[in-house]
């Protein structure tokens, strides 16, 4: 049966993919949501009476889980459609006093946890189907005080970017969704809640709704990067002509 896989889908974004999918790929007859709260998982699955959806509760930092992940494509051999990567944290602190475990967590999530489900998935993955990266703007320019998080994100950028190269000749089209902050509980997991950063305070937020259903939009029609808002847009152009050393002034979280 054809097969949507989304990773994070529990909250914030990813869950909105969820009902992006079902509107941009019909066709999709079975969801595999995979999260680690299994509580939140079931809650999310009751909400779609109406689709074959399966609540995978995984832990993607770990080895095991990844095993698991894989061995329940051998004995299932889904017929993939669309892969969403959207599990990831992120941690507003200084390197130098973060917590270890933490630091260390976010390349094991948001890189290579994203590359063995993606490498994993690819063999069930029908042609002319989808691949999209939760990505960021802070994978454009180094960011000070959220220094592992930007590097797992230009990671998951130009991975991304080569992937898209690999897998043309399959028809397989992948896209990384370089959003800016949203309006979900990322920054409050992260550290750095409302009123504690006059940058964060500053920029707009976006809706993870229309990121969500842009994207699917916009990954259909092959592109490469996605960026909304005309503000993360331009920042996404400066990124490229001006010298990081000098816009890293004004990326400090």
């Amino acid at each position: 049966m054809v097969t949507a896989v989304i990773t994070g889908a529990t909250g914030g974004l990813g869950r909105e993919y969820i009902g992006a999918v079902m509107e941009q790929y019909p066709s999709v007859d079975v969801f595999w949501l995979v999260a680690r709260n299994k509580d939140a998982l079931k809650e999310v699955a009751q909400a779609y009476p109406d689709k074959t959806v399966a609540a995978i509760s995984l832990d993607l930092q770990r080895e095991d889980s990844l095993k698991l992940f894989e061995q329940l494509l051998k004995e299932q051999n889904p017929e993939i459609k669309v892969l969403i990567n959207c599990a990831g944290y992120g941690k507003c602190t200084d390197f130098f006093s973060s917590n270890l475990a933490q630091q260390v967590g976010m390349i094991d999530l948001n890189c290579r946890a994203l590359t063995a489900i993606t490498r994993l998935c690819l063999p069930y993955m029908l042609d002319n189907s989808l691949v999209i990266n939760a990505c960021s703007i802070a994978g454009f320019v180094p960011t000070p005080r959220m220094s592992v998080y930007s590097a797992t994100k230009a990671y998951v950028l130009a991975l991304s970017k080569a992937l898209r190269d690999e897998l043309r000749p399959r028809g397989i089209k992948v896209t990384a969704v370089c959003a800016g902050p949203m309006d979900t509980n990322f920054w409050y997991v992260a550290g750095a809640p409302e009123g504690h950063s006059r940058l964060l305070d500053w920029l707009p937020k976006l809706s993870p709704k229309e990121v969500a259903y842009g994207s699917m939009r916009a990954a259909k029609q092959g592109r490469t990067v996605y960026t909304r808002g005309l503000l993360y847009k331009a920042y996404r152009v400066l990124a490229k002509l001006l010298p990081h050393s000098f816009l890293m002034q004004f990326t400090e979280i």
